[in-house]
């Protein structure tokens, strides 16, 4: 229930998988206390509501003896003209009318001082972040204004001795470099490019993403049949006469970057087109008269010409580069993004026009037919969470899972209009099957639906409609090239989170044991489609699993 404050506030504190609207009483905690391991960030909520204009700005300060570990930010709407359809599911759904929507995670200004919204439940995140410290400790929140106190909150952080294990899972979300230089203003490559990509890829290490496309090429990912992105390709291309020559200077800065700020794992951009590899991506040279030009593109076929004689020299010298710089273990290359049956064709020759050039390196492409797979279509098949019954059924080893716009259905997403609990899903999911990796396409596309145009995600949250909120991008572009979170990266983050924890305790428990945990008193076993949508099953499973491994030690 909400505590009423003086002066008219309300105050309470909600947990993590919470969405508090401006316009709607959440659904507060009487008493919060939450649990983390060693190495992991704990989030919960302080809601807000001040009923009236001319109390002076209100500020909060926290008394804990976690001093700096806690971490505070508003929880900032944005609007969202495309939730979803009437219709979708079953119900799973918070809400599918257009609105504003809780999402943006920004640091307080000057003063801890909280954005009001007169009239309007808002919401403060809380996050404990990791250290050395164990034990349990009081977070008290203490807001005021001008006339003094004006309400109080304390929840209870208990910090386990058990650490969070190291990840397994290979985790992509595609990096767009060139939406960083289009909303910033800056020339691809530039220093100020270089420093804002930096930030954005330290974020995807901290939250458990640890692939980053890499753009060899302007990535052929979701530009309009004859138009085209920004350049950001980091191979320099140089037109000779005899040949091509190739320079790798900005491509050996990109990985030393990735490594530098936690990242391992590269991945390769699409050697050609989406929606049926008929064409070779966007490809710029230097020309014997110093002009630079593009040289190939959706007008190039993209087998059986030029293309093909440039990449025959092309992936020789890359590849000779990656296994000089010792990262020819943690590549992995694409083809074209998700070949249907009238695209097979296109795909198959695209594929074996590289598939030498290619041997000892990992190709994984997006892929929904079991029988393509079973044909050996794709080495690594990447598939769609509402597609991959047969790939489970059949074995397939190192399989990799994904979603995006097209998952609405029953599965888990990552949408505005969703519960966050279905957002948090994910990671029982990936541990009852094993899966090996899980992709996203959109870490932060901020283009309309085939890149027709650049927008604001601030302003403009559905690719201009086409797809639904939240889908397209989990980070904002803040200021100075700062990314700012959003709720649903660190709930994808927690999920990432019981991964982890879940594959500690079968380490030390035994895997059937952990499947009997999990699927303790509910009525079906956990499926891609199946899975509990209650909110306090994954906190309490959550919760007992730290307390398993604290318990074994």
């Amino acid at each position: 229930m909400a505590v009423s404050g003086c002066y008219g506030y309300e105050f309470c504190l909600c947990d993590g998988l919470s969405r508090v609207f401006p316009e709607e009483r959440p659904v507060c905690e009487g008493a919060l206390s939450v649990t983390a391991l060693r190495g992991e960030t704990v989030s919960f909520q302080a809601a807000y509501r001040a009923p009236g204009p001319g109390l002076g700005s209100l500020r909060v300060e926290v008394d804990s003896p976690l001093g700096e570990r806690v971490r505070l930010r508003a929880v900032e709407p944005v609007p969202c003209g495309y939730p979803g359809e009437a219709g979708w599911d079953d119900g799973n759904y918070e809400r599918l009318r257009p609105g504003m929507f809780p999402d943006v995670l920004r640091d307080l200004e000057e003063g801890n001082r909280l954005p009001e919204g007169i009239g309007q439940w808002r919401a403060l995140w809380v996050d404990i972040e990791p250290g050395e410290e164990t034990g349990r400790f009081p977070v008290v929140l203490r807001f005021s204004d001008r006339s003094g106190v004006a309400g109080e909150l304390e929840a209870w952080v208990e910090l386990l001795e058990a650490a969070l294990p190291p990840q397994r899972l290979l985790h992509t979300q595609w990096l767009h470099a060139d939406c960083l230089a289009d909303y910033y203003g800056l020339e691809p490559w530039s220093e100020e490019h270089w420093q804002v990509v930096g930030e954005f890829i330290g974020l995807m290490a901290k939250r458990g993403i640890n692939m980053v496309l890499t753009p060899l090429f302007t990535p052929p990912l979701d530009t309009a049949v004859g138009g085209e992105r920004t350049t950001v390709q980091l191979v320099q291309v140089f037109r000779e006469k005899g040949g091509w020559r190739f320079g790798f200077e900005r491509l050996k800065r990109w990985v030393e970057l990735c490594r530098e700020k936690g990242i391992e794992w590269i991945e390769f951009s699409h050697l050609f087109t989406q929606w049926g590899a008929k064409a070779a991506p966007k490809v710029v040279a230097m020309l014997e008269d110093g002009r630079e030009e593009k040289v190939f593109g959706w007008e190039t076929p993209a087998v059986g010409g030029e293309y093909t004689a440039f990449l025959k020299e092309f992936l020789p010298q890359l590849t000779k580069k990656l296994r000089e710089w010792g990262i020819q273990d943690r590549c992995c290359f694409h083809i074209s993004d998700e070949p249907s049956g009238e695209q097979l064709g296109d795909y198959l020759a695209a594929r074996d026009s590289v598939k030498g050039l290619l041997a000892g390196f990992r190709c994984m492409d997006a892929l929904s037919s079991y029988e393509f797979y079973r044909r050996g279509v794709v080495e690594t098949p990447v598939v769609a969470t509402n597609h991959i019954e047969p790939f489970l059924e059949n074995q397939v080893e190192g399989l990799w899972a994904y979603y995006c716009v097209s998952q609405h259905e029953k599965v888990s997403n990552r949408y505005f209009a969703m519960p966050l609990a279905r957002c948090r899903a994910l990671g029982v999911q990936l541990f009852r099957f094993g899966i090996a990796g899980f992709l996203h396409w959109g870490f932060n596309f901020y283009n309309s639906a085939f890149s027709t145009r650049h927008i604001n995600p601030y302003a403009e949250t559905d690719a201009g409609g086409k797809f639904p909120g939240g889908d397209p991008f989990v980070v904002y572009p803040g200021p100075g090239g700062v990314p700012e979170e959003s709720m649903r990266l660190m709930v994808l983050n927690q999920a990432l989170g019981d991964l982890r924890a879940l594959e500690g305790l079968a380490a030390v428990a035994g895997r059937d044991y952990v499947l009997k945990l999990m699927e303790e008193g509910l009525a079906e076993p956990i499926t891609f489609s199946c899975y509990p949508r209650e909110k306090g099953y994954y906190l309490r499973l959550r919760e007992r699993v730290n307390r398993e491994l604290a318990r074994r030690g």
